[in-house]
């Protein structure tokens, strides 16, 4: 099945009314989904363990979907939540040794995410949204107006008024 906002919704509201086989197949392509999600931002041999994280939470807070929202806005909350999770818990034992005082590229590569992640808290959550699907995950336009759930023209106008308020960000400092 692929993996796009429509059938991921079905396959939740079927799951929260006890579709075991909708569940499972749910979980199939969130694991994809979370797979592809975390590549970009975790080191390979990280992955699967963030992703069966994010899986379990997500099952915790099966409940709390409401289906009158998008699906996919809500797993990427839970996904990020538990990948911060990971940074804080690998930032806690890298305290432990500081005489490990080297910084290598993957630290290098966290550290960019995180100063992004910051930036792009100044943007409206539209802008924010379109350039970290378009431009940071690769999704093409039509892809990230199905998640965003916005015309493609609107998600054209956000990345550019986006990355023109982020560079003005970036100048004035």
């Amino acid at each position: 099945m692929s993996i796009d906002e429509p059938s991921l919704a079905r396959l939740m509201a079927a799951a929260q009314r006890g579709d075991r086989a909708a569940y499972r197949a749910l979980l199939t392509d969130c694991q994809r989904w979370l797979s592809r999600y975390f590549a970009r931002r975790i080191a390979p041999h990280q992955i699967d363990d963030l992703v069966q994280e994010t899986l379990v939470s997500m099952h915790r807070k099966l409940a709390t979907w409401d289906s009158s929202r998008a699906f996919l806005p809500w797993l990427a909350a839970i996904a990020r939540y538990r990948w911060i999770d990971a940074l804080r818990r690998r930032r806690d034992a890298a305290e432990l040794h500081d005489d490990d005082a080297f910084v290598d590229a993957e630290d290098e590569a966290v550290h960019a995410r995180l100063s992004l992640d910051r930036m792009l808290m100044h943007l409206p959550s539209g802008q924010a949204q379109a350039i970290t699907l378009v431009k940071i995950e690769g999704a093409s336009i039509a892809e990230a107006a199905q998640i965003c759930g916005q015309s493609e023209s609107l998600v054209k106008v956000n990345i550019h008024r986006g990355l023109k308020k982020l560079a003005l960000l970036i100048e004035s400092e």
